[in-house]
């Protein structure tokens, strides 16, 4: 049945390079040709859709290649490293995506920009681990040399840490709409979109400068689906749901929530930070906002989450209360 929903999909990690892996291209492009199969299943089915994924070992590698390279080729700023992933990860996706749908079908990556604000409290105390780890002689000499901030991980070594401030509006969301509007399959703001702060000439024009961050993917997906009207929200990850007291032996995989109902369960720290935590999040936020549903689930399932088969599925008080 042909639909009308406008759909973004949030391809996790998994979907572009699997535990364990050393992250060669052959190995990424694999991934990708299969989570491709998926986003096509719902292609065929009708959804508008536009696609966003993440880039954090993507951008860790091209931090590594830059420290590596640094005696020969000056490297690149941050902001200039999450473009460059955009783009090389967008033309997998953009290539895996033809072949399932054929030439006749449009596919376009759009490298994204996300504004942040400059007082985001994040900038005053970053906490968001990237790159290589280093030993401490090392990061000391980074300290100094190029500025950054480092902090010991947990006995494996010094980390650099920048801020992860929080998105408030995707620069090209106009674009993306008229994109998608014209039967366009877009990819957009991966790895949460570029970082940016606004600028405002005396003329009024806007100026956007990159800034030193690292947007989190899970809410940049969630406000690229704000920006694009997008009626529903699929977060794709390695778990078939969100879990009520992960890896304990009472947990249990929660299939339908509430917004208060996931609102509270965040509040009470059920879901961690690094993992479940931004999805529910994201999930939250998009109902917030007038979404109609958020969908956490499982990479392989996609379509079938959709059908409400599986899947944890976030819904607005009243829907939840009446299903």
């Amino acid at each position: 049945m042909e639909q009308t929903e406008r759909l973004v999909v949030a391809l996790g990690g998994n979907a572009i390079l699997q535990p364990g892996q050393r992250g060669t291209y052959a190995q990424q492009t694999e991934n990708v040709r299969l989570a491709a199969r998926q986003v096509a299943a719902l292609v065929r089915a009708g959804y508008r859709v536009v696609v966003t994924h993440g880039n954090g070992p993507q951008v860790g590698n091209i931090l590594l290649q830059n420290e590596r390279a640094a005696g020969e080729v000056e490297p690149m700023p941050l902001d200039v490293c999450g473009a460059e992933s955009q783009g090389f990860i967008g033309y997998m996706l953009v290539q895996a995506l033809q072949a399932e749908l054929g030439p006749e079908r449009p596919v376009a990556a759009l490298v994204t920009r996300t504004v942040v604000r400059e007082d985001d409290p994040s900038f005053r105390e970053p906490s968001k681990p990237i790159g290589p780890f280093y030993g401490e002689e090392e990061a000391a000499r980074l300290a100094v040399e190029r500025g950054y901030r480092l902090k010991e991980d947990a006995g494996r070594g010094w980390r650099r840490v920048v801020p992860s401030p929080e998105p408030v509006r995707i620069v090209e969301r106009e674009a993306i709409r008229a994109l998608v509007e014209a039967g366009v399959l877009v990819v957009a703001a991966g790895g949460g979109g570029v970082p940016v702060v606004e600028r405002r000439l005396p003329d009024g024009r806007r100026l956007y400068e990159g800034v030193e961050a690292v947007v989190d993917k899970d809410l940049g997906a969630q406000r690229l689906a704000v920006d694009v009207g997008a009626d529903r929200l699929l977060m794709l990850t390695d778990v078939s749901h969100a879990y009520l007291h992960y890896r304990r032996p009472d947990a249990r995989p929660l299939e339908r929530l509430s917004r208060t109902e996931a609102r509270g369960l965040l509040a009470a720290g059920e879901f961690a930070e690094g993992s479940m935590g931004p999805k529910v999040r994201a999930a939250v936020r998009f109902l917030e906002a007038g979404g109609r549903e958020a969908v956490i689930a499982s990479l392989a399932e996609a379509e079938r989450a959709l059908a409400g088969a599986t899947g944890t599925h976030v819904l607005p008080d009243a829907v939840a209360v009446r299903a």
